[in-house]
């Protein structure tokens, strides 16, 4: 058993090594022009199955993006988009800068590849924030021209040559850098000629050709051909065809470059072809023309084949051969309009305006009109870029000034917490002295009522010793006075007869019973002293009611339960209970503008309860729940141990229920009022 698990271990180390020495292998295959597109799809394939499941690290991110490189010599796209955003993923997780400024750099030229202009501009210029951010000049100068060819294809030739000439700028100060020395020239030498700027366009285009005696730059890049391409462009824009034709012919002079730039090597072609149609030298036409189509058809360059078109239709053309001068100048149009770039369209409806004279003025309209909507379309492209660079730039301003504004911040927060502490204790204390007042103010008022009371309750016990002196009077002088006289009267009795008497006792039975109704009389009004005397609150009450219903316009509508005890409520309670009433009497009379106001008083088991309504015009309860006479009506409730609920609404009036408790079995007239 142990021999056996050395073996399988001694296996997978040897399946391990292999596979990590199969991996220079699969992307050298991935990358040979030897071989077929399935096998090198094959063995990128097998390349990246190595790669993914190993460890996120620096060799590991180096190798993805040698994948993603050979699924772009394949034109695969998809693939390297999808690697691309890998790396990126990948790259951040590690916060590795300049692997994360390259992955941005990769998934613009895929954007770029696919014609998504504005989402390869955003990604070029996240590149070349992050490469200032780390001093990575040549990175950063490739980045920039990316940024220039990408403004060029969507005619912002002004921005794009700002773009080369900040690369070249930075690239003066650099050694070992032709490469992309010749990129800005030969972009600048471009940039001219489609401004027309022909001397310059060949001056820089010349520097361009200079750069390329560096050996170290590849030879299979064919640098050199594409000068010669470039420079024989700029005669054919200055209509000086025969002195374009021996640069063309240069270019297709040089060693190999059908095998390593097929493409140039057909625009090489098309461009003699052209030129020699021009300079009326027919040699090798129309074959040279048909060679570079063909080329270009069988590496599926559909759009690159409407030059060939139109060329070739210009050249029958001058032969007279309308007939095919018309078909190919319809089949350039055809293409061109499947295609999203305008001025391939354009120029196949100026070459079939010229061959189909009948319906020129047709294909002239249709020519206006797209030259405006590719104008306006280069233009709002400019302007998307700007609004891209100038948003990413706002961001970036804002991410530096971050760490400055964090530490100010923490400043400014400090001192405003001691402030706001400063400010707590100052408003606590603020609050505490209020209160302090509050309580002053209505142990004041506290002692008015019960002095108020006091002085009503004197009134009242002058008057009830006045009544009793007057029962008293009435008892001495009047009902004794006159029993006596019938007790005299009864006793004569005796000494006269019978029949005499028994008319005489009638007579005095008949006094006896007015003075039975008299005593009845005074008896009943002692009992209404007595009710007077306990209920002397409701009287002090009924004089609130009387003073409301004389001065001010709204129906007072009063009610009192007859089963509550006012003998037995604690003094504390009237005067709070009285307070509230003339508090809420006030708020009404103030604000409520109300029709009728109702108080009413009710008692339930071991509760006292006091209601007041008003059908006003309400209010809003939460917005006016810290007010002076909303706080005075809770805090009474509160001193009384007792609650105080008011429910309100605009339109829809107001009451204001206070529940006070009370204890309605206990005598406690020693306390009443």
């Amino acid at each position: 058993m142990i021999f056996l698990s050395c073996n399988k271990k001694s296996h997978l180390d040897k399946n391990i090594i292999s596979q990590k020495d199969s991996l220079p292998v699969y992307l050298s295959l991935a990358n040979d022009i030897n071989l077929s597109y399935d096998f090198k799809q094959k063995y990128a394939q097998k390349a990246f199955s190595i790669i993914v499941d190993e460890k996120n690290d620096s060799v590991n991110r180096i190798n993805l993006f040698k994948v993603a490189n050979r699924y772009y010599n394949m034109n695969d796209l998809k693939s390297y988009k999808t690697i691309s955003q890998l790396i990126l993923e990948r790259s951040m997780s590690a916060k590795d800068s300049s692997s994360i400024a390259k992955a941005y750099t990769y998934l613009g030229d895929y954007y770029g590849a696919q014609l998504v202009s504005d989402s390869a501009f955003r990604n070029y210029f996240k590149a070349q924030k992050i490469y200032l951010q780390i001093n990575d000049k040549y990175n950063l100068s490739k980045t920039l021209l990316s940024k220039a060819s990408l403004q060029y294809n969507e005619g912002d030739f002004f921005e794009s040559e700002i773009s080369v000439f900040k690369a070249l700028s930075i690239l003066k100060e650099q050694k070992d850098v032709n490469d992309l020395l010749y990129e800005c020239y030969n972009l600048l030498g471009i940039l001219n000629n489609e401004k027309e700027e022909y001397s310059k366009a060949l001056e820089f285009q010349n520097k361009a050709l200079n750069t390329l005696t560096d050996k170290t730059i590849p030879l299979d890049l064919q640098l050199k051909a594409t000068s010669f391409n470039n420079i024989g462009f700029v005669y054919m824009r200055m209509k000086d065809y025969k002195q374009a034709i021996p640069y063309f012919q240069k270019g297709l002079q040089e060693k190999n470059l059908f095998e390593e730039k097929t493409i140039l090597y057909a625009m090489l072609l098309d461009n003699l072809a052209y030129s020699k149609l021009k300079s009326r030298n027919m040699e090798g036409l129309p074959d040279l023309f048909y060679r570079s189509m063909k080329i270009r058809d069988s590496l599926g360059m559909r759009m690159a084949k409407i030059s060939n078109q139109i060329h070739l239709s210009e050249y029958y053309a001058f032969k007279k051969d309308t007939f095919k001068a018309i078909q190919l100048s319809k089949q350039a149009l055809l293409l061109s309009r499947s295609s999203d770039k305008l001025n391939n369209t354009l120029q196949a409806l100026k070459q079939i305006a010229v061959v189909d004279p009948k319906n020129a003025a047709k294909y002239s309209r249709e020519y206006i009109l797209l030259n405006d909507k590719m104008l306006k379309a280069e233009r709002n492209m400019g302007e998307k870029f700007s609004r891209i660079e100038y948003e990413t730039n706002e961001i970036k301003d804002q991410n530096s000034s971050l760490q400055e504004k964090n530490k100010t911040l923490i400043y400014v927060f400090s001192i405003c917490t001691l402030i706001g502490l400063f400010f707590y204790v100052y408003k606590t204390q603020q609050a505490k002295n209020r209160e302090l007042l509050f309580k002053q103010q209505q142990q004041i008022a506290n002692e008015d009522i019960y002095n108020l009371m006091i002085s009503q309750q004197n009134e009242i016990e002058l008057t009830r010793i006045k009544e009793k002196k007057k029962v008293a009077q009435e008892l001495h002088d009047g009902v004794l006075g006159r029993m006596f006289g019938v007790r005299i009267s009864l006793d004569s009795l005796d000494k006269i007869d019978e029949a005499e008497a028994a008319e005489k006792r009638r007579k005095y039975l008949a006094e006896l019973k007015h003075i039975e109704e008299d005593i009845r009389e005074i008896s009943h009004d002692l009992n209404r002293e007595k009710s007077e005397l306990i209920n002397n609150f409701v009287v002090i009450l009924n004089k609130l009611f009387d003073n409301q219903k004389n001065t001010y316009p709204s129906k007072l509508e009063t009610s009192f339960d007859s089963h509550i005890k006012w003998e037995l409520v604690n003094n504390i309670v009237k005067i709070n209970l009285y307070r509230i009433i003339q508090e809420a009497l006030q708020n009404c009379n103030k604000y409520a503008k109300a029709d009728t106001i109702k108080v009413e008083f009710k008692s339930e088991i071991d509760h006292l309860v006091l209601s007041i309504f008003d059908d006003g015009v309400g209010f809003n309860v939460r917005r006016t729940k810290n007010g002076i006479g909303l706080h005075n009506i809770e805090y009474r409730a509160a001193e009384c141990k007792g609650t105080a609920a008011i429910k309100s609404a605009k339109g829809e009036g107001t009451l204001l229920v206070v529940k006070v408790p009370i204890d309605q079995k206990i005598n406690l007239q020693k306390n009443d009022i």
